[in-house]
């Protein structure tokens, strides 16, 4: 494995693990009730800013995917879309990195 597919690799497993312990954490204290979570994020206009920010970042990302996979027949790719969503951007994006360069068959 190359260098560079290590580092996206390392990406992803950090962009997993340190969102999902502030979640957590945050959980710990509010209860993991999602609708929480949603009413966490609009509590002011920075939260608000950020949750667009990154829900856009997460369809763009997701359209470069299906349009990539399409084109390339890299359906292990697609495993990407489930973890931007489910975890988020930090780690749906550098882990797309590291399927789309994988060598294919």
């Amino acid at each position: 494995m190359s260098l560079l597919r290590k580092i996206y690799l390392a990406l992803a497993i950090w962009g997993a693990i340190h969102p999902i312990y502030h979640f957590w954490q945050w959980a710990d204290v509010n209860g993991y009730a999602l609708t929480d979570m949603f009413v966490a994020w609009k509590v002011n206009s920075a939260t608000t800013g950020l949750v667009w920010d990154l829900l856009i970042a997460a369809i763009a990302l997701t359209v470069w995917i299906v349009a990539e996979v399409a084109v390339r027949r890299n359906w292990v790719a697609l495993l990407a879309i489930p973890a931007t969503f489910c975890i988020g951007v930090s780690c749906g994006l550098p882990l797309y990195l590291f399927l789309r360069t994988r060598p294919l068959d």
